[in-house]
């Protein structure tokens, strides 16, 4: 059955056992003013309880340098506010499309595959986060008045390894930091996933999009007794850049739906609501059923095709998943809320100015790094952005091929100032003939840590160098720039702009461009890019996230408490070339309702 006990007492409202009936609502991929209606959206489709994931990188950046840290304990509260309990699931490693799996680039690059096991520096970082975080949980739990049930130790960790003994260190750390309800691990319905991640003593779950009586099966010859639960049921997917939008039809996942709750079982429905991969926080897959191929980066948009969409508007499915929860709610369901304000009409981006990528890099770059071989984005402190890398080629000597190894992931390449190719995938030429003496700069480009799989925390940058023919080109310059540089406006207001007339593009290269959009009254937009390659863009100092031509993303949502009355100020860092003039307007990005 899918009632659940915290000590000896059922959770319980108004005297009768709850079963959990949660939803996945990550509070870091909804703007914290709209939390409110988020959560009452999950009420009205039937839930009793949200699902949250915690992200250790984006709350600390820097080794001890922490960026508000209270954010969770504030979701908590707006959730019981909203009369939902809450499953927290803080990690370390969360997995979740999530740049690197939630765990910050500062520990992997140094320690590699060291990460998720009974390492005793990765759990002296883990003692010392946790440590951080676990109060607000801990001061939240329901045998203390609060909506925390259920605390999770790692996640799908039989994914992954399968160090028993690091498993059993972070159940021993959350009861030693005083987490009381139950804990829980999740993993695959497969026999080597719930061998790996699972604990004795620690209610498993299972996790999946259908087949719930095979999946239980499966979880049952493991953990005999218990209640049952699905702790993702993947109502929809998410998508990579440069692929087909994913979809999975609302009858066909209600069907799922119903099948759990017939098994008796509790749920979690991921996602309720996606949100979105604001700040450019959005990981990346390796490819192939081994996780070890190509490299698929996770589109900004985390819509996931849920019953509640991006912009918190209920779909279809909602209202599918509506009729099915409806049968076990204890009385008649909330009102479902009115969607929050959208814009009024469209807004065009107005002429400003734009500055060239190594002027940004002057003003906003980080300290210039001479090496003799290309240090990793890990080792100049770059977590999401991008690095220069310049290279000489000795001479004189004869054209030879040029080429890159080790690439990840984008590179936009430059030889004595000229324009080369621009390079994806781990090895690309860049000159078929290049003499010396020669420079030779690439801008290379992180497209997201990988976030699943025999593959996560691999570095990113040039892992392996430049070779003119066979020979290494040693000695380099490079100079990271991170995304967050652009959230300090002050800094950002020493970059030497430069105009373009009354146009807002025109000159063809990459750059960062700034602009100013009239709104007359504030509410949710969507932004368009029409000729804007690949970049990233921030209104009013908000990061909304990467955008790209490839595709299949078209526009990022702008929430309606980012934008304000009169003069809003754009910045778009445009990485491979800025849309070429074909008249007044052309290439003008703008707000649309």
């Amino acid at each position: 059955m899918g009632v659940f006990v915290v000590g000896e007492r059922d959770f319980e409202r108004d005297g009768r056992p709850v079963r959990l009936l949660s939803g996945a609502l990550q509070y870091f991929r909804v703007h914290e003013a709209q939390w409110g209606h988020r959560l009452a959206m999950l009420r009205a489709m039937g839930l009793n309880c949200v699902e949250t994931y915690v992200p250790w990188n984006l709350h600390e950046p820097r080794p001890g340098v922490h960026r508000d840290p209270e954010a969770l304990g504030r979701f908590l509260d707006a959730a019981w506010a909203a009369g939902l309990l809450a499953l927290v699931r803080p990690g370390p490693y969360i997995c979740a499309e999530w740049e690197n799996g939630g765990l910050p680039h500062w520990l992997t690059g140094p320690l590699g595959r060291r990460v998720r096991t009974r390492d005793a520096e990765y759990l002296r970082a883990v003692d010392a986060w946790f440590g951080r975080l676990l109060p607000q949980v801990v001061a939240r739990q329901y045998d203390r008045g609060g909506p925390v049930v259920m605390v999770q130790a790692e996640n799908e960790y039989g994914s992954y390894g399968s160090d028993g003994e690091y498993l059993a260190h972070m159940v021993g750390l959350l009861r030693g930091l005083g987490v009381s309800v139950p804990l829980f691990t999740s993993d695959g319905p497969e026999d080597h996933m719930l061998t790996g991640g699972s604990v004795p003593g620690v209610l498993a779950t299972a996790n999946f999009g259908s087949g719930a009586r095979e999946a239980f099966a499966a979880l049952r010859r493991h953990q005999a007794r218990g209640p049952l639960m699905c702790m993702e049921f993947w109502c929809g997917w998410f998508s990579h850049w440069g692929d087909a939008s994913v979809a999975r039809s609302s009858g066909d996942a209600a069907d799922a739906l119903r099948e759990i709750l017939e098994c008796g079982a509790s749920v979690n429905v991921y996602m309720a609501h996606g949100g979105t991969n604001f700040g450019g926080w959005a990981g990346a897959n390796r490819s192939g059923t081994l996780h070890d191929g190509v490299l698929q980066p996770t589109v900004t948009s985390y819509d996931y095709d849920a019953p509640i969409d991006e912009r918190g508007r209920p779909t279809e499915k909602f209202h599918r998943f509506r009729d099915v929860l409806a049968a076990y709610a204890p009385g008649p369901l909330p009102e479902i809320p009115v969607p929050p304000p959208a814009l009024a009409a469209p807004v065009r981006a107005e002429s400003g100015g734009w500055a060239p990528l190594s002027e940004v890099l002057d003003v906003l770059g980080g300290p210039e790094v001479t090496s003799g071989v290309p240090p990793t984005f890990e080792e100049l402190d770059v977590d999401r952005g991008v690095v220069r890398y310049r290279f000489e080629v000795p001479g004189p000597r004869g054209p030879l091929p040029l080429r890159v190894a080790g690439l990840r992931d984008l590179a936009v390449t430059y030889v004595n100032g000229v324009r080369g190719p621009t390079l994806g995938g781990e090895d690309g030429v860049i000159g078929a003939a290049v003499a010396g003496p020669a420079t030779v700069e690439l801008w290379v480009e992180s497209l997201g840590r990988v976030n699943y799989g025999p593959r996560l925390g691999e570095p990113k940058g040039i892992t392996g160098g430049v070779l003119h023919e066979r020979q290494y080109l040693h000695g380099v310059r490079a100079w990271g720039l991170r995304l967050d540089a652009l959230e300090d406006a002050a800094a950002v207001r020493r970059v030497p702009f430069r105009g373009y007339g009354d146009r807002l593009s025109g000159s063809g290269q990459p750059g960062l461009h700034r602009a100013t959009m009239s709104v007359p009254s504030p509410g949710d937009a969507a932004l368009e890019l029409p000729g804007w390659a690949r970049g990233f863009a921030w209104v009013n100092g908000f990061c909304l996230g990467r955008y790209w031509a490839a595709g299949p993303q078209r526009t990022l949502f702008v929430p309606g408490p980012v934008l304000r009355r009169g003069a809003n100020e754009l910045l778009l860092l445009e990485l491979e070339g800025a849309p070429a003039l074909e008249g007044e307007r052309a290439g003008a990005p703008r707000l649309v309702p």
